[in-house]
């Protein structure tokens, strides 16, 4: 068992949620589920806990109701493996409700952050190319979801 994970605050739409999260990513799924007892009233009966997987890593949401908003100081890096995958992802936690942030960050149509950037991304605003790093990485503050191409040749010149 994963000793530390990251635990989100969602409302009324945890179900939706993390089914729609475990469904973006292979090697996912629903780990348990956890009701509210019978004692809790209005809430008796409905999903409180969920634990989940997101490519092998656990994360756990509660439904804890409106009380807290996420904000841009958390969000969830995604490594992705090319090109393809960002605009896979990208496409998928844009639509219904989320918006385009900047530099490869976006909200999903629940508000959590996500960074979604390809796994060479790195290589190029911190390569050994100190000029090359530096036009990648004007390049990236003019973009939304990062172009791989396009900071390959800004970092190349």
């Amino acid at each position: 068992m994963q000793h530390t994970m990251t635990c989100l605050w969602m409302d009324h739409w945890i179900e939706e949620a993390v089914n729609f999260y475990v469904s973006l990513f292979p090697n996912s799924r629903i780990v348990d589920v956890s009701h509210y007892p019978d004692s809790m009233g209005d809430m008796a009966g409905k999903v409180l806990v969920m634990n989940f997987e997101l490519d092998g890593t656990r994360y756990m949401a509660i439904n804890g109701g409106p009380e807290f908003k996420y904000t841009e100081a958390l969000s969830i890096f995604v490594n992705c493996a090319d090109q393809a995958e960002v605009d896979r992802l990208w496409e998928a936690l844009t639509v219904n409700g989320g918006s385009e942030g900047p530099c490869g960050w976006c909200k999903d149509r629940y508000g959590l952050s996500w960074q979604i950037a390809p796994v060479e991304f790195s290589n190029y605003i911190t390569g050994p190319d100190k000029a090359g790093a530096e036009r990648a990485m004007a390049a990236m503050m003019k973009m939304k979801k990062l172009d791989l191409a396009a900071l390959r040749q800004a970092y190349e010149g």
